[in-house]
């Protein structure tokens, strides 16, 4: 993947404040990644190159490598996706109610200033999130808590039906059946393609049977 020279002084900035929290430069994936017991957790930094200015989007997440190993059998992703997939994925202005807008740049100094507004939250709230959102009772949580709206912490909401159900099985969540119903409908409405239904009706069967060694 071409790295161009906005995105290699954006991580000279960016890579010392990683590096002390344990966050190692993967510049042809475009982020930094912690390797945690659990999986991994990560920071995506994606560019928009405009006239006058450069939009800089800022994803953070990470992934249950628990969950992932099972939803990535049943899910339609290409192989050499599987192993970089996010169990959970969000914006930073997402997570922040809106009040961080996406980064402009248009200057040295207002990157700079970017930085370390990138810096500071993470410092202030990212890396607290991160930690708690990298446990599985948490990760059930934030994926189930509201089955039958769209889940913030996730993209896909296709996904996230399959994501949240794992995590409910693999948590000993109490409400598994009736997420089981909620998602079977949610899906119904999310497509209409009939191998996708396959594939989901085969993961909860998959799921009424397992048991973790």
């Amino acid at each position: 993947m071409t790295i161009t020279p906005f995105e290699t002084n954006l991580y000279q900035h960016l890579a010392p404040f990683f590096a002390e929290h344990e966050f190692a430069l993967l510049p042809e994936k475009k982020q930094f990644r912690r390797i945690n017991i659990n999986g991994f957790q990560n920071i995506i930094l994606s560019s928009v190159f405009c006239v006058d200015d450069t939009v800089l989007d800022v994803n953070f997440g990470g992934r249950n490598e628990q969950i992932e190993q099972i939803a990535q059998q049943f899910l339609n992703n290409q192989p050499d996706y599987r192993l970089d997939a996010n169990t959970f994925l969000l914006p930073i202005s997402r997570f922040s109610g809106f009040q961080y807008p996406r980064y402009k740049i248009h200057s040295g100094d207002s990157l700079v200033d970017v930085c370390e507004k990138i810096e500071l939250f993470f410092i202030s709230q990212g890396f607290n999130f991160l930690e708690t959102a990298s446990s599985l009772p948490t990760l059930d949580q934030l994926l189930n808590e509201q089955p039958n709206q769209p889940c913030q912490y996730m993209y896909n909401q296709t996904h996230r039906c399959y994501k949240g159900l794992i995590a409910a099985r693999l948590n000993h969540n109490p409400y598994f059946d009736g997420l089981v119903d909620s998602y079977r409908h949610l899906l119904i409405r999310l497509t209409q393609n009939p191998y996708e239904q396959l594939h989901f009706e085969r993961l909860i069967a998959y799921l009424q049977h397992y048991s973790a060694n």
